[in-house]
């Protein structure tokens, strides 16, 4: 069981005990807070106390697995790399397919056990008539993961546990008080964990000590507009914080790396019905070799919507929506579903 220190994962490691599984605990032990420029404190320090507590308290071990290198390499190193290449990337994507979830599964093997589980609000479910392992939408729509979750294998869905899957939030905390745990009013973590204030730039500024070069805005009509503080600073769809006085909105439409330019322009501009997905991954479907209906999600917090997909030559998907959406980010996951299964997804190019 993978442990955050959190009440999800504390309760979904009671949910486990009480249907009977023999539970292992674990904590992930990302990054500290000299990797990320901000002082020499154990980040992980009260995440892992709580989550020994409550191993303690329900009796069975817990371990304490050093990720760091590999949240480095695959998680903050391409974080990093894709904002300065001009890219919006999804480091909750790239952490649960190569760290939490990639480097988890051969310490489960190691400790002998048969599934790993994790508190992500999500399901499981086998199909028998295609013989297939399906993930699906956790049923709080509200808190629903399974957007960061469609990198799965099918080896790893066979082994592979959501306990909290047809729970709400609200009755996962009063669980965890009926039980005692001492972090069941623990709130919920919030942003991207190695940026805690939601200041990005900052963060990959600490890390790298390289400071942005400033450059030009440019209207998409080819009017310079003035000057920006850094590409790093601005992604596609923003409004705020450009510092311009224009005769309506602007927004930022596109980036230029190598002129280091950032295009702006109205409203209108970010809409587009197309847009294509790489480094695909497909699970309710083994290949995909026709169009197919599906809804998509272009990203975490929107609503997915009527959308056709169909497969390009070079292993790439072209996603065609009903309706033309706003701010196609390319570096973010766009997902596919049919229902309630997850069809797959790609990082939008």
């Amino acid at each position: 069981m993978a442990m955050s220190g959190g009440v999800d994962s504390s309760t979904a490691a009671l949910l486990l005990q009480e249907a009977g599984y023999d539970v292992v605990g674990v904590t992930l032990k990302m990054f500290e807070n000299k990797d990320i420029g901000a002082g020499e404190t154990d980040s992980s320090f009260f995440n892992v106390r709580d989550a020994k507590q409550v191993a303690e308290k329900m009796g069975f071990p817990h371990y304490v697995f050093d990720f760091c290198p590999y949240f480095r390499q695959f998680v903050i190193d391409r974080f990093i790399a894709e904002y300065e290449s001009g890219r919006t990337p999804n480091p909750c994507v790239d952490c649960n397919k190569n760290v939490k979830l990639g480097q988890l599964f051969p310490k489960a093997e190691e400790l002998g056990c048969d599934y790993i589980a994790t508190g992500h609000y999500a399901n499981v479910k086998f199909n028998k008539e295609t013989g297939r392992w399906l993930l699906l939408r956790g049923d709080d729509r509200q808190k629903d993961q399974s957007y960061m979750l469609y990198t799965l294998t099918q080896n790893q869905l066979a082994h592979i546990l959501f306990p909290l899957g047809h729970l709400r939030k609200t009755e996962i905390r009063v669980r965890a008080e009926a039980e005692g745990l001492a972090n069941a009013r623990k709130p919920d973590s919030q942003d991207i964990c190695f940026v805690p204030d939601g200041d990005y730039a900052r963060v990959i500024q600490n890390i790298t000590k390289r400071k942005p070069e400033p450059g030009r805005f440019i209207h998409l009509d080819g009017t310079v507009l003035g000057t920006h503080k850094g590409q790093l600073h601005y992604t596609i769809g923003q409004r705020k914080g450009l510092g311009i006085a224009y005769q309506y909105p602007l927004y930022v439409i596109k980036k230029d790396v190598e002129k280091n330019t950032v295009y702006l322009g109205p409203q209108e501009a970010l809409f587009s019905d197309t847009l294509i997905a790489e480094h695909c991954n497909l699970i309710s479907i083994p290949e995909l070799k026709e169009p197919v209906r599906v809804t998509a999600k272009p990203r975490y917090r929107a609503k997915d919507v009527p959308a056709v997909i169909e497969p390009l030559e070079d292993g790439n998907i072209k996603v065609t929506f009903d309706e033309p959406q706003r701010a196609l980010t390319p570096g973010q996951a766009v997902v596919f579903y049919q229902d309630d299964v997850v069809v797959g997804g790609g990082t939008i190019r």
